[in-house]
């Protein structure tokens, strides 16, 4: 059921979250706690924001942590969002924007037929991706035909028209996608803010080194993204390093992109007091929802006697999708070699893994093949329900190489736990190396074994590096304060279009 929009106050947005987070010993709430301001209706604006993949990944914490901090800038949000029901809590837009005004768009008629993206009539067809998984229902952009973008398009121009899109005051997009067009049918006249969350920049480059076998269709989704972005009264990129490869790869000067990077929530993720013999041993023993390859969540199970090393020892944490570019592979070979090094008793926790979606070799293949003990895969966990998991990490470790910004690494800082990290893209930016974390080159297994070596033998640099990377947090990346610069865009917009 919608809910009507917040003008004081947003007290009924926090129940479904916090019933997540409790259980694992941590209460969270989302809400802005009294933090909406009183104002007349009249002269409130509103926002559509509309992304086209279903509910899992970093763009749609950013879309729901906006619409829930916007109003208190002036800003009511309608969200348009893909959604698919067939994964059970995962991927489930209105339980996902559970509390804000969410016309969810689903996918499960299209999942349910032969070919998703040719779904039967009046159905919405799957979402593409910008990566390309052998075998996966949503194919890499690249590959799409005309006619099977023109059904996109189609689409989400129903589901615009239906949430109102030409009576919005400005259009928020998140990513380069049919939904840009879609607009220009449905609201021609409503100014439009695109979001790049860097994930279409990497499908980009990939056209500009030589598309790979299979993308046939590839420099008409570039003609169609670099219209698209040209389309935006401005753009918001997540860090600044994108600014040169936005410019480079659609053609768009830097004086149309604002910098407004990931945040994170101050009410759910701060450091707190937790049990971490009960935690591990709930969601690793008796409620576990790692799995196997071929198996479903709950098929990866451990023993009490197994979880030793995280309860006595230096937990190393991860949270990440399996997929390529997450080098989690790497990770786990790094981690082994730090672990037989170190002086004190270590364990790596995996949280994250979307059911049944991974690229390479799995996790527990790759636990498999090298013989390590200590290693474990946690599953998959709803956002808010990482803040637990984190109180209870010593380290957070991410491998991934290609990573666009990294908002875990933001809300890690937030709990005060010190990062490993590479030095690229968005972790490079976040994390200070030598002072909030350890950072490394791309691949470097002996590199990553020596920075989690340390991290792991070092308890007085771990707090050290944990308590600054605290500050840093709660001084750049609250959601409150980031809020109110897309707020700014947002305005801007509406003053700037021509009557």
């Amino acid at each position: 059921m919608r809910t009507t929009h917040c003008y004081t106050t947003s007290w009924d947005l926090t129940e479904g979250v916090e019933q997540q987070a409790q259980g694992f010993g941590v209460a969270a709430t989302v809400a802005c706690r009294g933090t909406c301001q009183t104002r007349p209706v009249s002269h409130r604006r509103r926002v559509l924001t509309a992304l086209q993949f279903f509910a899992r990944g970093g763009s749609s914490h950013v879309a729901r942590a906006l619409a829930l901090h916007l109003p208190s800038h002036g800003w009511d949000v309608t969200l348009v969002s893909g959604s698919r029901t067939d994964l059970g809590a995962f991927g489930d837009a209105t339980r996902f924007y559970r509390g804000l005004d969410i016309h969810p768009v689903s996918f499960d008629a299209a999942l349910s037929s032969p070919d998703p993206l040719q779904p039967p009539a009046g159905a919405a067809p799957m979402h593409p991706s910008y990566e390309d998984r052998a075998d996966a229902p949503d194919r890499v952009f690249a590959s799409l035909d005309d006619d099977a973008f023109e059904r996109q398009v189609r689409a989400w121009a129903i589901a615009l028209s239906d949430a109102g899109a030409a009576a919005a005051d400005v259009l928020h997009l998140h990513h380069l996608t049919p939904i840009h067009e879609a607009a220009s049918r449905v609201a021609p006249h409503v100014p439009v803010i695109g979001h790049l969350h860097g994930t279409e920049l990497l499908m980009l480059e990939e056209i500009a080194d030589g598309p790979p076998p299979g993308w046939v269709h590839a420099q008409a989704w570039v003609q169609r993204m670099r219209a698209w972005a040209k389309g935006c009264e401005q753009l918001i990129v997540v860090s600044p390093s994108q600014i040169p490869r936005v410019e480079r790869l659609l053609g768009i000067t830097a004086d149309r992109l604002v910098v407004v990077p990931n945040g994170f929530d101050a009410e759910v993720f701060q450091r707190r007091d937790v049990d971490r013999a009960s935690l591990w041993h709930e969601a690793l023993v008796e409620k576990p929802r790692g799995w196997l390859p071929a198996g479903t969540p709950g098929s990866v199970r451990y023993t009490t006697d197994e979880l030793e090393p995280l309860v006595v020892g230096v937990t190393v944490l991860s949270a990440s999708r399996y997929t390529e570019v997450k080098r989690l592979p790497l990770l786990i070979e790094a981690f082994a070699r730090a672990r037989d090094r170190a002086r004190t008793p270590a364990g790596l926790v995996i949280v994250g893994g979307h059911p049944g979606e991974w690229q390479g070799e799995h996790p527990a293949d790759t636990v498999a093949r090298l013989r390590v003990e200590g290693v474990f895969l946690a599953g998959w966990y709803e956002q808010v329900e990482l803040s637990a998991f984190l109180s209870a990490a010593d380290v957070f470790a991410l491998a991934s190489v290609r990573e666009q910004f990294g908002q875990v690494l933001v809300e890690a800082m937030a709990c005060a736990v010190p990062l490993v990290a590479v030095n690229r893209f968005g972790p490079g930016e976040i994390v200070a190396h030598g002072e909030t974390g350890w950072l490394v080159e791309p691949d470097d297994v002996d590199a990553l074994a020596a920075a989690l070596g340390e991290a792991i033998s070092d308890p007085v640099e771990r707090q050290r590096r944990g308590n600054l990377g605290q500050q840093v947090a709660i001084e750049r990346y609250g959601w409150a304060a980031l809020a109110g610069r897309v707020a700014d865009v947002l305005d801007a917009a509406v003053v700037t279009r021509p009557s």
